[in-house]
């Protein structure tokens, strides 16, 4: 099943200009990824797989205003989710030049306005407050708790990106949620979840 299939069947619902913004960034993670190993996705199938997978929390997830992804690498969920939510300010966290290169690149290529990328680890930032914080493959649940702290408030919502493992981190977590599919688990964390 193609990507567009897929997101029409789950109604996710991205912008008008998605589908020739994804290719391009496709086309350009190709490229790049020969280049600088900014990914493990290398086919077409993989790649489709890491897109469906970072928007499918658009079928559970409030809209919101601000987002900050912490260490998104080659876009992952953070680029995409600003692909398909123009609407929202999206703050793009990663330490490693090659990839925050790619990632600007990307932005400058599509004429992202909704996309900040800071070169930094998260640590390094001034504290900011965001509607919603995302992570994928990067840390331990406690240790994005503690990273992200500066980050939200009592309204921020948080969503990580998560395998088998998220049940064994969120023992002792309160206001949490696992939505559950095949093998990533979606780990939603706030008040009134």
């Amino acid at each position: 099943m193609n990507l567009k299939t897929q997101l029409q069947n789950d109604n996710i619902t991205v912008a008008d200009n998605f589908f020739y913004n994804i290719n391009r960034y496709k086309e350009h993670l190709y490229k790049w990824n020969k280049i600088h190993n900014l990914t493990g996705a290398r086919d077409e199938d993989t790649l489709n797989e890491f897109i469906y997978d970072a928007l499918y929390p658009l079928t559970f997830l409030p809209e919101v205003k601000t987002l900050l992804d912490i260490g998104t690498g080659a876009g992952f969920p953070g680029m995409i989710l600003a692909l398909a939510l123009p609407q929202t300010e999206v703050t793009l966290v990663e330490p490693l030049t090659k990839r925050a290169s790619f990632l600007q690149f990307i932005k400058a290529d599509l004429n992202l306005e909704n996309v900040t990328v800071v070169k930094k680890r998260v640590q390094e930032m001034q504290p900011k407050i965001f509607d919603l914080i995302t992570s994928r493959a990067v840390t331990d649940t406690k240790m994005l708790l503690e990273l992200s702290k500066d980050f939200r408030d009592e309204n921020s919502k948080l969503l990580f990106y998560k395998g088998e493992r998220v049940f064994d981190e969120v023992l002792e977590i309160k206001n949490h949620k696992i939505i559950e599919r095949e093998n990533r688990h979606y780990l939603l964390l706030g008040e009134d979840i």
